[in-house]
């Protein structure tokens, strides 16, 4: 696997776009699997690309891969059509809030000095 320097405008989106911690985003994705017939081990519970962005988190910069990219833009794009900045959460939308937070993206929690919404990402 070759390293991949990622550009800033990817870097700077992606850690805007995923506002949860990875120990959050884990946790999260291990509660989200948890069911009656759940059977997958805890590192390998929940959404692949969730997976994939806990992993990404863990590296440094100069550490991505292809592939790590890759899932970096597609998290950019999902939470960029799936959150247009002037949508406000709604109570009751428990799906929609599911799906983002499977990768990295709690749309009810308050940003963490990036933007989270809109153009800004």
């Amino acid at each position: 696997m070759a390293h991949h320097i990622v550009d800033d405008d990817l870097w700077d989106s992606f850690h805007a776009a995923v506002n949860m911690t990875s120990r959050e985003l884990s946790e999260w994705l291990r509660t989200d699997a948890a069911g009656e017939s759940a059977e997958d081990l805890p590192d390998r519970a929940g959404d692949p690309v969730g997976r994939q962005v806990v992993s990404v988190l863990a590296k440094r910069r100069t550490d991505l891969t292809d592939e790590d990219v890759d899932v970096m833009r597609h998290v950019v794009e999902v939470v960029r059509t799936e959150r247009p900045g002037d949508l406000e959460p709604e109570a009751g939308d428990h799906r929609w809030r599911h799906r983002l937070m499977s990768l990295g993206h709690d749309p009810l929690q308050p940003p963490r000095g990036h933007a989270t919404t809109g153009e800004e990402l």
